[in-house]
């Protein structure tokens, strides 16, 4: 067994083997561990009535499982006799790990309570402020943990951190120039969140689009147009541009001018009238609220403005075919005329 002896980069061949051997051993007991978590412990956590340590067990069985790998590792190579340099390094990368680990089981915690707990609430509330910031809130948590974690682990490598928050200053103006749009687009969405012109389902019109509101963000937003196209445009645009919120109308306005023939008799623009009246009344999709007159006497018509109204949640273009063809049907089928251009010409012989 001399070979056992033979001393390799600084270690025996035996304890080259027994690190080796270590690493596997923890592979094998990070395996048995998860399936115990998921085989045995889950059972008993769903017999109890709290739901946290369901999640908690949910969220934690992968990193409990890297960190017992990456501990039996670090304890392997320490049985080593490795140069300092390496013994350091290792060490660092260690600490990293577990630090690294530490912040991905936090971010799912989070992110997992968030949904089992805040989303529900949201959910029954009859605002759409809420459900427009719930992402937001879900990402800025999840981008804060992060970050803290980073610093940390920097910090743990060796790095001085206020150092190189500093250098990050230096070219803080390089890259404020650079971020000018992304920046303004940031404030345009916090714009639209404190001032809320508009909310999702909402249908506006800007900058030449007219659609309904889809999504959205903290950089863009997204429309639906009404010939069904999505349209991303910058929040920035928000910002520096009219908005005309349609929806925000109690109804759709609609004036139509309807031309009788001339020899159209008094009695029959008043059953005209009622007509138009009787129309929007029986209407599900209009306010009963319409108005009709005879209005003018114009160079070929007796004009009869009509005016109705559209709800709010009724389809515009399919309510006003319903009432426009409604007005055909009806008009035929009473005889009256609707008039067009005519020109008299008379013949006056000397």
């Amino acid at each position: 067994m001399d070979f056992l002896d033979k001393v390799y980069y600084g270690n025996t061949f035996f304890e080259w083997l027994l690190a080796f051997a270590i690493m596997i051993g923890v592979a094998v007991l990070g395996r048995l561990v998860y399936w115990l978590l998921g085989n045995i412990v889950k059972r008993i956590t769903r017999r109890t009535k709290t739901k946290i340590d369901d999640i908690i067990i949910d969220m934690a069985e992968e990193p409990l499982v890297f960190a017992i790998v990456i501990a039996g590792i670090w304890y392997a190579l320490k049985t080593l006799n490795l140069p300092p340099w390496t013994a350091e390094w290792i060490g660092r990368v260690y600490y990293v790990l577990i630090i690294i680990n530490i912040g991905w089981l936090v971010s799912r915690l989070c992110d997992a309570l968030i949904e089992q707990y805040l989303v529900p609430l949201v959910e029954k509330t009859e605002g759409d402020l809420d459900d427009q910031l719930l992402p937001i809130v879900r990402k800025g948590v999840r981008l804060a943990i992060w970050a803290i974690t980073i610093i940390i682990a920097l910090n743990n490598a060796g790095y001085d951190v206020g150092a190189l928050l500093a250098g990050l200053g230096i070219g803080g103006l390089a890259f404020a120039l650079a971020a000018q749009d992304s920046v303004s687009n940031l404030f345009g969405g916090f714009t639209i969140f404190a001032d809320k012109p508009f909310t999702i389902n909402d249908r506006i019109k800007v900058e030449g689009f007219d659609g309904t509101v889809k999504e959205i963000g903290l950089r863009s937003t997204r429309l639906q147009t009404l010939e069904g196209r999505l349209v991303t445009i910058p929040n920035s645009a928000f910002a520096s541009n009219p908005i005309e919120n349609i929806s925000s109308e109690p109804s759709r306005k609609v004036v139509l001018t309807l031309g009788l023939t001339y020899d159209t008799k008094p009695e029959r623009i008043q059953e005209a009238i009622k007509t138009l009246k009787e129309i929007v009344a029986e209407s599900q999709t209009t306010e009963d609220d319409g108005l009709a007159g005879f209005t003018e006497f114009a160079d070929s018509s007796l004009n009869i403005l009509f005016i109705y109204y559209i709800r709010k949640e009724s389809d515009i273009l399919n309510t006003m075919t319903e009432i426009h063809l409604e007005i055909l049907k009806r008009f035929n089928a009473a005889g009256l005329e609707f008039a067009f251009p005519t020109r008299t010409v008379h013949n006056i012989q000397a």
